[in-house]
């Protein structure tokens, strides 16, 4: 299934009922953990408030309300918006989810904390794009506040990078390739299922620590801890799974 020409591929893949299946490894405990983890490193205050952007199907965001904060997320696929709306019925109270664009965001001074989980960053063709995100965060956090991305160790991907993979999920045979393309780790995933061939792709900038720092320093965001696991272990750039970035709203 192609995707429409006019539609990013993060659009189309993103409200599939196909990247969940895919990706169901990806579970709520490894997510509770982590927040678990982050909890324990920032000490937010009782009353702080969060915004979850890119929250995806609201994982984290619900785990964050579920601890006690009070909690947006948001994100572009009316697919998981809905989803999350759906969970946070049963949640607590002081939880919403909106369908916004990251990149557009109006909310001055209003969260403590604003987290981008899962590498949910680095879709956008343009460099604009990504500079405009980063600014979004600098306006909506309150001075003092904490912004925590959660991105790939680019260098550990591309060192291991595998070509070509199958994973047969839920009797789906998920066919697999990667490769680097013009500063892009490109994955395309194919497969059969239900009478119809299925493609989808995923583009993602190969942005290292010096490409942060540089999207940072435009803003009054100032790096201030690294860590490279959802354990929060230091960050090694040979060694580390994650380049998790803590960064201070001046």
């Amino acid at each position: 299934m192609p995707e429409n020409k006019n539609t990013q591929w993060f659009e189309s893949w993103f409200d599939s009922p196909y990247y969940p299946v895919l990706y169901k490894h990806r579970n709520h405990r490894e997510a509770e953990l982590f927040i678990d983890n982050l909890i324990k490193y920032l000490h937010p205050a009782d009353n702080s408030r969060f915004l979850d952007l890119a929250c995806g199907s609201g994982r984290h965001a619900l785990y964050l309300n579920k601890k006690g904060y009070n909690v947006t997320g948001i994100d572009l696929s009316p697919e998981n918006i809905a989803c999350a709306s759906k969970l946070a019925a049963s949640s607590n109270e002081n939880i919403e989810f909106c369908l916004k664009d990251m990149r557009k965001i109006v909310w001055e001074e209003q969260f403590d904390y604003v987290v981008n989980l899962f590498t949910s960053f680095g879709y956008f063709e343009n460099d604009k794009d990504d500079y405009a995100t980063i600014d979004v965060v600098s306006k909506t956090l309150k001075p003092g506040g904490i912004f925590v991305l959660d991105f790939m160790n680019v260098q550990k991907v591309i060192a291991n990078l595998v070509a070509h993979e199958v994973k047969i999920i839920d009797n789906i045979k998920f066919e697999i390739s990667k490769k680097i393309e013009n500063h892009f780790i490109v994955k395309d995933i194919r497969f059969f299922d239900e009478g119809k061939m299925y493609h989808f792709q995923e583009r993602v900038k190969a942005l290292t620590l010096n490409d942060f720092e540089n999207y940072f320093a435009a803003s009054k965001l100032k790096i201030i801890d690294l860590r490279g696991n959802y354990k929060l272990d230091k960050f090694n750039e040979e060694t580390s799974q994650r380049l998790i970035i803590i960064a201070q709203k001046g």
